[in-house]
């Protein structure tokens, strides 16, 4: 018998086919990629969380749950840990107690972070302040003297802070500023990296812009003022909150710049704090971290503005 003929399939139905499988791999693999960031997500917020519940605990519940991390033997080391630690996200019974301490009982930590603010506020507004200003001068002109300046600026913010830790050691004590705020604020406030940042978003400018203001008789203050500043607002506040993050956890510098206990800023208090006063740290680190999280959520959005933008007027 004649075999019936088949029925061949289009090369449209083809097309249709792996365009729907192209659209399922690609569902699929947006699928998988936000259930690994959620994954990553959650494991980096975990600590942040655990803090702030653990900061609402009564002292006994601490104790019970992590009293064996922090216990010392008689010779005052550290105690092998034989058992699990008990990580408890939800307080049995919600306490203030902690709060009550910090905020009322205890002048100390208001004092420790009096003294933060007072360290990093001025180091925030006069590091953008000198910042600007050189930057205009790197993004305005160009020469081998202007290219060797900025060169040394890179290679300063590229060194740890710990590598000049002892040359501002030596200048503050030359200086006789040892033990005083400004042994933290003059290296701070000359810190390379804002102009940095700064001056590679002012050459992002238009030249054009900058010609314009010329001709219609702007003079270099107008300039800077009226053209670079505004178009600079993003960058501006990236550069402050990465400085004021920068700062508000610093560590070493006191340490080291300041011998007296009670100018020493919260984040060094907070290392110190001993085994008996856990449930403390927890409060005092929820406290602490207020400020940034303000700061941050209120420059998100300048953040990536000043990250992203290329510069030049915006429609």
């Amino acid at each position: 018998m004649p075999q019936e003929n088949q029925p061949t399939p289009s090369p449209r139905a083809g097309k249709r086919k792996k365009i729907k499988i192209g659209k399922v791999w690609g569902v699929v693999k947006i699928a998988i990629a936000t259930a690994i960031a959620a994954f990553f997500a959650v494991l980096f917020l975990a600590p942040i969380v655990l803090t702030i519940t653990n900061s609402f605990m009564s002292s006994s519940e601490i104790s019970a749950n992590y009293g064996s991390v922090f216990a010392v033997n008689e010779n005052g080391g550290k105690v092998y840990i034989a058992e699990k630690v008990n990580l408890k996200f939800i307080p049995d019974i919600v306490s203030f107690s902690q709060y009550i301490t910090v905020l009322l009982k205890s002048p100390d930590y208001l004092l420790k972070f009096w003294n933060s603010v007072i360290l990093v506020g001025p180091i925030v507004l006069f590091q953008l302040t000198v910042a600007t200003l050189a930057a205009y001068g790197f993004a305005r002109y160009s020469g081998k003297l202007r290219s060797i300046i900025f060169f040394s600026y890179i290679i300063l913010m590229l060194m740890p802070y710990q590598v000049t830790l002892v040359p501002n050691y030596l200048v503050a004590d030359w200086l006789n500023i040892l033990d005083s705020y400004k042994a933290i604020w003059l290296p701070g406030i000359f810190s390379p990296f804002a102009v940095f940042l700064l001056t590679k978003f002012m050459k992002r400018i238009p030249y054009s812009v900058i010609e314009a203001a010329q001709i219609d008789g702007a003079g270099e203050w107008q300039i800077f003022r009226r053209i670079c500043l505004p178009l600079c607002k993003g960058a501006l506040c990236s550069a402050a909150i990465l400085v004021f993050i920068d700062y508000w956890n610093m560590v070493e510098q006191p340490l080291i710049l300041l011998s007296d206990a009670e100018t020493h800023p919260l984040s060094v208090f907070l290392s110190k704090i001993n085994a008996g006063e856990v449930g403390l740290a927890f409060a005092v680190a929820t406290i602490y971290m207020v400020p940034s999280l303000l700061v941050f959520l209120y420059g998100e959005e300048y953040l990536v503005d000043g990250i992203t933008y290329q510069g030049g007027i915006k429609g």
